[in-house]
């Protein structure tokens, strides 16, 4: 199996999916290289891999969440600046497999881990 890159975005204090959460990925090679942008559907999910198998490269690499515009568009910012504006996730790919890293997010928080 060639390997991608998936993720989504769960609010935790709504209890809901984030949609509408601007995401960027990049490569850290050395640099750093804008591979990727989107932005999270209804289900807080992208529509397709952020990285597909086509384009899959093992490496090191960041996922950039726009988390300040949401929180502000939902209500939940505080006064600025905010706690929370943009979250860097860095991690490593391997092998090629299927990686999945979600965001789970609040306005004052947030985890992530290696989903399935």
């Amino acid at each position: 199996m060639a390997g991608y890159l998936t993720t989504h975005v769960l609010d935790t204090t709504r209890g809901l999916p984030a949609e509408g959460v601007e995401i960027t990925l990049w490569r850290l090679d050395g640099g750093r290289t804008k591979v990727a942008e989107t932005v999270t559907n209804a289900d807080g999910r992208t529509d397709q891999p952020i990285l597909p198998q086509a384009a899959f490269e093992p490496g090191r690499y960041e996922l950039v969440f726009c988390a300040g515009a949401y929180l502000r568009d939902t209500g939940q910012a505080a006064d600025e600046p905010l706690f929370l504006d943009e979250i860097p996730i860095r991690f490593g790919m391997a092998e090629e497999d299927h990686y999945h890293v979600p965001l789970l997010l609040s306005p004052y928080g947030y985890s992530t881990y290696r989903g399935s």
